[in-house]
């Protein structure tokens, strides 16, 4: 026969199944999926070398074709652009002339943005061209007008207008023939030759994310580790020993990452830190539910805000705010910045990692304090419970049991507790 209590763990499970678990679900595919399907240019920073009339002309054709989508910084020469591309205060720079139009891009930056600048000098050129050949016809038909009012006026018009016919002719050649803007791109830091798309970096950011979850879990509920200092420990042991088998793979295998290779294990480590202590620690306060919640921050908010796919300036707003305060974005923003840019704007990131490695951190030194204060609650809330039920109330005062209860009279149990003290000592 079942009891009643199990009829409701039944259907409450079936609640969970039925509306819990298909919104979780839903909301997890919104969150991936939202960002990447409106990802667009939203105040890239990008420069532009110098100040004639035709950057002027590009900046302004740049403002009305795509309003909001840069934040254009102007700079004397190429060489200023470089440095700060190298910096990290802009994506690229455009380098405006009479005769072509440069794109100094850094595809280590961010491949997307890279080519999104590769394709935006490329309309910048064919616009400057179709500029140019509307002002060349405008001015031979202006020639032709004044030339065409010459002759009527001229006593010789059969030899002006010969020459106007040679002057149309010379028109029409150079329209055939019109000036043409070119286009080229300059990658001033490129990505490693092995992965030219920045496929192997972006695609790192979610299972390195996992791993530091699974790393943080493990130490939180593996039995062995009963004391804080072990928990810390292990941490700081597995994430190290674990971003260099990362680093293993990425570089030693897949040449992903070929530069300053002490300082990328470093970041890596600090990154999986960040991840595994913050997971340890809502584990350690909350229990197994912490796991959902790590799990959650860190997966679906985390990972899918981080811009690592692209860049965080292409993910709407509010987003890459979010991303880049949490470990997985700022983790691999960081990463690219230590990895092909000697470290440069790399500092506000590595801020938000050791800010979350010292929470979690914290967390699981002296989580414990707070679980074992929230357990002598429980301990002394069933024991008062247990004390009203045999008479004892909180205060200590001693109630008589009721007649026919079964339960001896506090008074009575000190009497014979009395007796059987002094039966005690006559028998030493």
């Amino acid at each position: 026969m079942s009891s009643p209590l199990s009829g409701r763990s039944a259907w409450r499970e079936v609640a969970i199944a039925a509306v819990a678990l298909p919104i979780v679900i839903t909301l997890a595919v919104m969150a991936f999926a939202w960002p990447a399907g409106r990802i667009a240019p939203r105040d890239v920073p990008v420069g532009i070398v110098g100040t004639g009339p035709a950057t002027q002309n590009a900046v302004e054709g740049l403002a009305r074709a795509k309003p909001g989508a840069f934040d254009f910084h102007l700079y004397a020469d190429q060489q200023a652009a470089r440095s700060a591309i190298e910096n990290r205060d802009v994506y690229g720079a455009f380098a405006i002339s009479g005769d072509s139009v440069t794109v100094l891009k850094a595809s280590a930056a961010g491949p997307s943005v890279a080519q999104l600048l590769t394709e935006v000098g490329q309309q910048l050129a064919d616009k400057a061209t179709q500029q140019i050949a509307q002002q060349a016809a405008a001015q031979q038909k202006a020639a032709a007008q004044q030339k065409a009012a010459a002759a009527h006026s001229s006593a010789k018009a059969h030899k002006q207008a010969a020459a106007q016919r040679g002057a149309a002719q010379q028109g029409a050649a150079a329209a055939d023939s019109p000036v043409k803007i070119l286009a080229k791109a300059v990658d001033v830091v490129p990505v490693a030759t092995e992965d030219p798309r920045g496929v192997v970096f972006s695609s790192s950011v979610f299972p390195l994310t996992i791993c530091g979850i699974i790393i943080g879990a493990f130490v939180t509920m593996a039995r062995g580790l009963a004391r804080p200092r072990h928990r810390v420990l292990t941490l700081l042991v597995a994430c190290a020993v674990a971003a260099f088998g990362i680093y293993v793979v990425a570089q030693g295998f897949l040449g992903a990452l070929p530069y300053d290779h002490v300082a990328t294990w470093a970041i890596l480590s600090l990154d999986l830190l960040s991840i595994s202590a913050t997971a340890a620690g809502v584990i350690r306060l909350f229990g197994p539910a912490g796991l959902g919640l790590s799990a959650a921050l860190m997966v679906f908010i985390g990972n899918a805000f981080s811009g690592a796919t692209s860049a965080p300036e292409m993910l709407p707003k509010g987003v890459q705010d979010i991303g880049q305060w949490l470990p997985p974005g700022a983790g691999a923003s960081l990463l690219r910045d230590t990895a092909y840019f000697s470290g440069n704007g790399g500092g506000g990131h590595l801020a938000v990692l050791i800010l979350w490695s010292v929470i979690g951190l914290t967390a699981v030194m002296f989580g414990h304090w707070v679980m074992r204060e929230s357990r002598g609650a429980r301990d002394a809330k069933t024991h008062a419970k247990t004390d009203a039920k045999t008479g004892v109330v909180a205060s200590g005062e001693l109630l008589p049991a009721l007649p026919g209860s079964g339960v001896a009279s506090p008074d009575r149990r000190h009497a014979h507790a009395h007796a059987h003290a002094r039966r005690n000592d006559g028998d030493g």
